[in-house]
């Protein structure tokens, strides 16, 4: 028997047979040409039937896994069709006068490189997307077809990485875990396995070797392991705790349609975070009561201007008539720091994460701030709408807010458009935030506390800092204080106090917050069935 770990990304068992996949290999040469103009011509041709291919990735995902999960190959076209790449490419082919396989590889690398340097993860990791693309194009250049996966029977798939193209063309039926020498949380092979409710590993110190095709294997999902050629004995165990997992799938699908109330009575709102309007179909699949925190800043990135105030009307109008008048908490844009934008033209800072973000940008550039509001007051017309503004640490900011908000409310009235009833409050995530949440809470109705900021300045440790993760400890008793107080000043005010960071999910604490008198907690979509249970179990 041979053991293997890595990281895992569902708690989940998988026992069949080993797969390795392999990609088809292709020796990229350099090479002088003469007919430039023809060169780049060959490039345009793979360009587009690259691009049609991708349409037919797109129909074959939103068929079999969803409209949020085809996503990625809408944004796969678009990068074909970026300035950047094609320009990148012909200049290169121009300037140079090599072959179009060549000078779109290294377009393409540059690119990649770039996305790669970001801090935000999520941007960080489209840096394979960018590879992804780069390789569908060389290889229609090149004549080469790309790698399948060839089996009868459903298999535990192991490569060195997978790419979005290669997972949606893989047959799911045929899938049981995957394996992977890298990777990442935030990449498609991720998404994938959580949308097939599958267990995944990544960053396995696992070789590639043949030897393991077709070997008897499990994948242990709890603890992040790969077991090949398992024992009888770990066998049967781990047979017992794939059922044992199974029934408590069943169980917990049971609490669907169930009040979030404590054994002794005390109703908790369980909400969901969204990204995006193709989320509200998990949260409904789910069954949350709401959407507690909808990161609006996605609607800003990936784009090379500004969301018009038209698009994002329509985007936070169709959320709230999805959700059918549950309450919708969106938080008004949190680019900086980690998630950026090239076209808000933000210098380079020393320490991003304590610079011009969030709500200094808002205050700031108040035309921006302006167009958000105006689509989010249009949009209240439409069902239940709360707002939040992010990275607050002054009692004049959200004073100022205020006025802005007064000022859009009342343009909008004088234009004769429809507004509901919204809730404003304020994202305490800041030290300084929570130290004064006593005066802050006289201004607003309601508070969530986003505690992966409030974690990281509190500890002052960057929670995306590989190396420092084991002291960056969530459950830290200043953290937890800083929480409290938030809930007991918030009350004093007659507001509600919510939970919209990780800590929301961590059911190890579900207890210890309503102690404290939380009462909401905004959770991943797949986490909502597991904290309704801790929350029934509370007493």
């Amino acid at each position: 028997m041979e053991r293997f770990t890595g990281k895992s990304l569902l708690e989940r068992v998988a026992i069949g047979r080993i797969y390795i996949y392999k990609k088809q290999e292709y020796l990229l040469e350099k090479r002088n040409i003469d007919d430039i103009e023809g060169e780049k011509k060959r490039f345009h041709e793979a360009r587009e039937a690259a691009m049609k291919e991708l349409q037919g990735l797109y129909d074959k995902a939103l068929a079999e896994i969803g409209e949020e999960e085809a996503q990625i190959f809408e944004i796969h076209r678009m990068m074909l069709e970026d300035l950047d790449f094609i320009e990148g490419t012909e200049s290169m082919i121009d300037g140079e006068k090599v072959n179009a396989e060549f000078a779109v590889s290294e377009t393409g690398t540059t690119l990649s490189n770039l996305f790669a340097s970001m801090e935000d993860a999520y941007m960080k990791e489209r840096a394979i997307d960018v590879l992804d693309v780069t390789k569908r194009v060389v290889n229609r250049l090149a004549g080469v077809e790309d790698g399948g996966m060839h089996t009868k029977d459903p298999v535990i798939v192991v490569a060195e990485d997978l790419t979005p193209s290669e997972t949606v063309q893989m047959d799911t039926n045929k899938i049981l875990a995957f394996v992977t020498r890298k990777g990442s949380s935030n990449s498609h092979t991720a998404i994938l396995a959580r949308t097939m409710n599958i267990p995944a590993l990544v960053k396995t110190d696992i070789t590639l070797d043949d030897k393991y095709q077709g070997q008897e294997a499990v994948v242990d999902g709890t603890t992040g392991e790969l077991y090949i050629k398992p024992s009888k004995e770990l066998m049967d165990s781990m047979v017992e705790k794939k059922m044992e997992i199974d029934r408590k799938d069943n169980e917990l699908k049971k609490l669907i349609g169930q009040e979030s109330i404590t054994a002794d009575g005390r109703k908790v709102n369980l909400y969901a975070n969204i990204g995006n309007v193709e989320d509200t179909k998990k949260v409904l699949e789910n069954d949350a009561e709401g959407i507690g925190l909808f990161r609006s800043e996605f609607l800003y990135i990936g784009k090379n201007t500004f969301p018009t105030e038209e698009e994002q009307f329509r985007a936070y109008k169709a959320v709230l008539e999805k959700m059918e008048g549950k309450k919708v908490v969106i938080r008004t844009l949190d680019i900086g720091a980690d998630k950026k934008a090239d076209y808000f033209n933000l210098d380079q800072e020393e320490n991003p994460a304590l610079g011009y973000r969030a709500i200094r940008i808002c205050l700031t550039q108040p035309d921006i701030f302006r167009t958000q509001l105006r689509a989010l007051y249009r949009a209240s017309a439409y069902g239940t709408l709360s707002i939040m503004f992010p990275m607050i640490i002054a009692l004049e900011e959200v004073q100022e807010i205020k006025k802005i908000v007064q000022e859009v409310k009342e343009e909008l009235q004088r234009e004769n458009i429809p507004m509901g009833d919204v809730e404003l409050g304020i994202m305490i995530e800041t030290p300084a935030a929570a130290l004064i949440s006593d005066d802050l809470a006289k201004e607003v109705q309601f508070f969530s506390i986003g505690s992966n900021d409030l974690t990281q300045y509190t500890l002052a440790i960057d929670r995306q800092n590989e190396k420092l993760e084991k002291m960056c400890d969530t459950h830290h008793k200043a953290v937890l204080k800083l929480i409290r107080m938030t809930v007991e000043n918030g009350h004093k005010e007659g507001i509600w106090v919510g939970i919209c960071g990780e800590l929301a999910g961590d059911t190890t604490l579900t207890e210890q917050f309503i102690h404290m008198g939380v009462d909401e907690l905004s959770v991943s979509a797949s986490r909502i069935l597991n904290v309704r249970k801790a929350i029934r179990e509370c007493v």
